[in-house]
């Protein structure tokens, strides 16, 4: 077990009054044990006690090479798992994950003789824990962004090749090989023109043509650490409206990003940029969140947004966003990963986002 990390979740269990927690999801058992196990729809549980009699119920198909310092309990699949589970917990309070599939809380809540008098969600204290990340965490992220940042500009110097998108992304599969990264953080967006209305836009077989936005939005995985960032540059030439366009778009980046710093309501983050946008007439074409937590996950628990009152703390490391998306047009996203220092904010990416004509 990673003690630091241990330590800190049983400090807070102990603030919020939580006797023990059921930890089923693979990315925060990693986060606190440093072992990856997928189990599928086998059961899987890192038990979290405050007298410290921790244990780890797993599927003898995984087996752990490490010593966790431990307990490990091994099932197979007659065994009756939650049975089992269930004999590991202490009366009192519990926390569960909020992954953790019902058939298996369902039975945990039904099993007979069931010592636990209550359950609470329980993933809210591994989330905040692994908001904070740590100095460790910290060079992990940033190694990871620079990795991200070469590949973006390796990528941009493909598009005078005109390849389609689908094959944009397969050439981005090599570079983060060529990097040493261990695969995709998320399913690329390569999107051409107006595919770059849609934010979430599948890459197609589409080849760009001159006058196109082109949004990048792209992450790879480094030493089980996420990077990602969005760079749109211009194929060839850009129109006055599109150009007005980006302008505001890197604008209202930029005002989310100054606003970064401790105690700031992440609200007000996302203000500084749906403001900016709002005023320049485009609010209604700002369809998301301003950014999103990330680490070991793409998506972490966290968020920039308007119903997000929580402060920024030191150590938060999410992403700023802002993008605007007028169907049948254009789209306009450009991304950040910032992370927050005791007196403002650490730019983990160094690409250029000034406005870039490409071919």
């Amino acid at each position: 077990m990673k003690q630091e990390r241990l330590t800190n979740v049983l400090a807070l269990m102990k603030e919020r009054h939580i006797n023990q927690i059921i930890v089923s999801d693979p990315a925060a058992i990693f986060y606190l044990t440093g072992e990856w196990i997928h189990p599928g729809e086998r059961l899987l549980a890192l038990v979290i006690r405050e007298d410290g009699k921790h244990s780890l119920v797993v599927n003898k198909m995984f087996q752990i090479k490490s010593s966790l310092g431990i307990e490990i309990i091994y099932i197979d699949d007659v065994d009756n798992g939650i049975e089992i589970l269930a004999n590991q917990l202490e009366a009192g309070k519990i926390g569960v994950d909020k992954t953790w599939p019902a058939k298996f809380l369902l039975g945990l809540m039904q099993q007979t003789g069931q010592p636990v008098s209550e359950f609470v969600l329980g993933s809210e204290v591994m989330d905040d824990v692994r908001a904070h990340k740590t100095e460790e965490e910290k060079e992990l992220m940033r190694a990871a962004s620079r990795d991200n940042d070469e590949a973006v500009g390796r990528l941009i110097k493909l598009l005078p090749q005109e390849l389609t998108e689908l094959e944009m992304t397969e050439k981005l599969a090599e570079i983060y090989k060529e990097l040493g990264n261990s695969g995709m953080a998320f399913e690329p967006i390569v999107a051409y023109g107006a595919n770059g209305a849609d934010p979430h836009h599948e890459t197609n077989d589409d080849r760009v043509k001159p006058g196109d936005a082109v949004i990048l939005d792209i992450g790879g995985v480094k030493n089980d650490y996420c990077s990602d960032m969005t760079r749109t540059v211009f194929y060839k030439e850009v129109s006055d409206r599109h150009r007005d366009i980006y302008e505001i778009v890197l604008e209202a980046n930029k005002r989310a990003i100054a606003a970064v710093k401790p105690g700031v309501k992440f609200s007000e983050i996302d203000a500084a940029a749906r403001d900016y946008i709002t005023e320049k007439g485009y609010g209604e074409y700002f369809t998301h969140r301003t950014g999103h937590f990330i680490g070991i996950e793409c998506h972490e628990a966290g968020d920039v947004s308007a119903a997000n009152d929580r402060v920024v703390e030191p150590g938060n490391i999410f992403s700023i966003e802002p993008g605007i998306y007028i169907q049948g047009d254009i789209g306009v996203r450009i991304e950040d990963l910032i992370i927050a220092t005791e007196d403002g904010y650490e730019n983990l990416n160094h690409y250029n986002k000034e406005l870039m004509i490409v071919g």
